[in-house]
């Protein structure tokens, strides 16, 4: 423990890693481009330089605190200096923020009115780069780069991915792939976190909303959407409501009034998805082979293991994920006259998930050579909808989803934090569904925001081991600890997104740690009000198993995964 003096006010400091922390825990917001907790200290911005009492100026990002250290903040030096980098960033910036996909919520924008930048007293020096559009999940504008380098660390540090670097030098500086490729032929996952740091428009959600809204507008179409669980805890960020609230029935409501004609809960679909891989897993530990199992619901995970471990691959599940599962029994459901009133159905799946984007156009994602989902929405592109239709969210009544897959258990539900698929099999393989069993199960340590967590899970009096693993370094991790033979699991849950779905690329940008532990005590709140606790109890699930599905379990329910 150690004292700070920080704009005449002692600050206490325990275990903050920089004087920037300890700043910010005297409420004061200093201003910074380039820093995120969970990423390494890079330095670049220089937006959050301090001066000491003996006229030293430092980064304070960079900086370990010192008992007995004084700090200035807001000197007019110090203001002056911010104002000039971010004019100077500013002079070699595509300014037409009008049109930026990022405008209104653009973190330089925001610190250029902050700091009273008014005017740019330096040559454009800005050089035009081509757009990236070939990833079907994000795009890349290199023209509005500002070189802060938060997506190289995020691919490299979080990501283990390493499909964008710093290329060039001095003024030619630019981030990008390797040879200046496209990012369709690169490594990348499409999950998107490089745009949840960036700070500008440079790396955005490839959006899909038009066709949507055209179809919507179609008197012959008829559009179903399906919402995953992590987007009812986060859409309330963008309308003042409180952090994590689940938000599902106003969400249903505001889809019903933009013209969608049925609503689904994906929740379902997770059900369909829990019973499936605890059946795979069974068989699995009977013939012993192919273990670890892994999941199969991350795309971003799948597409890591096919490029970085294709030797793995037999082990991923052979399950769909919960969108697809959902969107081949949806497809199968309307091929019934009675059900689709002679209309042409549009099937389009809300996610937390830029990766889903991609998922939808793989060849396992169809079912007899047609695709079972027309298109993907993120949560943030779901919000610019709402806004768009001039809906007042915080204000429209609760509505309920539409039938007949519009009830999830609360393990499907839970889908969304990191933990959440593996506490579902959990259930679904435990002997009774009591309160003290699921509280049990609760406290297995499955839950949490670690990178990595162990479990054991028990069935018929014998235990068998599982990780859960969220964060693709810390993926790359495990699997090299697994290869060496330092540890053996019998089933892996892995989620390319740090901390689950709840924190996905499509999620809106603003959360930090507290508003990702807020999303995921929003969904573990909303399988404690959920009935019905275990996927295999859902009486609509069952009722599928006896009539829909039968004798088509393995074509709608599972993919070929090149084995």
């Amino acid at each position: 423990m150690g004292f700070m003096t920080i704009d005449g006010k002692q600050v206490e400091f325990t275990d903050e890693p920089n004087v920037l922390s300890v700043i910010r825990k005297a409420d004061i917001d200093i201003p910074t481009l380039c820093y995120h907790s969970e990423l390494s200290v890079y330095g670049a911005c220089r937006l959050c330089t301090v001066e000491n009492d003996r006229g030293k100026t430092f980064a304070s990002c960079s900086e370990k605190p010192k008992d007995g250290m004084v700090v200035y903040t807001n000197t007019p030096r110090l203001m002056k200096y911010r104002k000039m980098i971010l004019e100077l960033l500013l002079a070699a910036h595509d300014r037409d923020c009008t049109t930026c996909i990022k405008s209104g919520e653009c973190h330089l924008q925001e610190l250029a009115q902050r700091m009273g930048v008014t005017t740019v007293p330096y040559k454009n020096r800005m050089t035009h780069h081509e757009i990236d559009a070939s990833s079907p999940s994000i795009i890349r504008n290199p023209n509005k780069c500002i070189l802060c380098g938060d997506c190289v660390r995020m691919c490299d540090n979080v990501q283990a991915i390493n499909a964008i670097d710093f290329t060039s030098r001095g003024t030619s500086a630019t981030v990008a792939p390797a040879f200046n490729k496209l990012l369709n032929t690169t490594d990348c996952v499409g999950c998107g976190q490089c745009r949840v740091v960036c700070p500008t428009g440079a790396i955005s959600i490839n959006t899909n909303m038009d066709p949507v809204w055209e179809a919507l507008a179609d008197p012959d179409t008829k559009v179903i959407a399906q919402i995953a669980p992590a987007v009812r805890v986060a859409v309330g960020d963008a309308f003042d409501l409180p952090q994590g609230e689940n938000v599902m029935g106003k969400i249903v409501n505001v889809l019903h009034r933009m013209g969608f004609d049925e609503v689904f809960d994906t929740a379902y679909g997770a059900d369909l998805t829990v019973i499936e891989e605890s059946n795979e897993l069974l068989q699995r530990l009977e013939s012993g082979e192919n273990l670890p199992l892994f999941t199969s619901c991350c795309p971003g995970w799948v597409s890591y293991c096919e490029h970085r471990h294709p030797e793995l691959v037999k082990h991923l599940s052979t399950t769909r994920s919960p969108m697809q599962m959902f969107g081949a029994v949806a497809r199968e459901y309307y091929k019934d006259p009675a059900n689709n009133e002679g209309k042409k159905i549009l099937s389009v799946a809300i996610m937390p998930c830029t990766a889903k984007k991609g998922e939808i156009l793989r060849d396992e994602s169809k079912t007899d050579g047609i695709a079972d989902i027309d298109y993907v929405l993120t949560t943030s592109e779901l919000i610019t909808m709402i806004k768009r239709a001039g809906l007042m969210f915080e204000d429209v009544e609760m509505e309920s989803s539409d039938m007949p897959f519009g009830i999830g258990s609360g393990a499907g539900v839970i889908f969304g934090a990191s933990g959440g698929v593996t506490e579902a099999v959990m259930r679904r393989l435990a002997d009774k569904h009591s309160r003290s069993e699921m509280e049990t199960i609760r406290n297995s340590g499955v839950r949490g925001g670690e990178g990595i967590k162990e479990i054991t899970i028990t069935y018929q009096d014998k235990e068998y081991k599982a990780a859960v693993v969220s964060g693709l370094a810390n993926a790359e991790k495990l699997i090299q600890q697994v290869e060496a033979g330092e540890c053996h699991y019998d089933f892996i849950e892995v989620m390319a997104c740090r901390k689950g779905c709840i924190m996905g690329g499509g999620q809106p940008v603003s959360a930090d740690a507290v508003g990702g532990e807020a999303r995921a005590k929003g969904l573990y709140n909303a399988d404690v009000n959920t009935q019905i606790k275990k996927s295999n109890e859902n009486p609509l699930v069952q009722s599928l198993y006896d009539g829909l599905l039968k004798g088509k379990e393995h074509k709608l329910l599972h993919r070929n995964m090149g084995k």
